[in-house]
C-alpha cells in the first residue's frame, strides 16, 4: 500500500489496483476513512471532524496530483508521494 503523504498525524495511502471510484485511505490514530479523490468527503469509515477537514483541504489542493497517483496505482505502478498540507 503506497504511502502518499503524512501531515498533522494523518497518514494518506492508496492501494494498488483498487476498485473505483477513485479514493484514498486516511488514517488518524484509531480512525480510518476511505475518502473520495473527487470530493474529499468520506465514502466509508470516519475521521474526527478536524482531521476530516484537513484531509478535504489537502485533497482539494492536490486534486490533479491525486488523479495521476490513482491512475498509476490502479495499474500497479508506484504512485510516488505528494507534499503534505502546510
Amino acid at each position: 500500500m503506497p504511502h502518499l503523504s503524512f501531515f498533522y498525524g494523518i497518514a494518506i495511502y492508496l492501494y494498488y489496483e483498487d476498485h473505483p471510484p477513485p479514493h484514498l485511505h486516511a488514517r488518524y490514530g484509531d480512525h480510518e476513512a476511505k475518502v473520495s479523490i473527487v470530493s474529499g468527503q468520506a465514502i466509508d469509515g470516519s475521521l474526527p471532524r478536524r482531521a476530516a477537514r484537513l484531509v478535504a483541504e489537502w485533497v482539494n489542493e492536490h486534486s490533479d496530483d491525486l488523479a495521476a497517483c490513482w491512475d498509476k496505482a490502479s495499474h500497479g505502478i508506484e504512485p510516488g508521494s505528494i507534499e503534505p498540507l502546510q
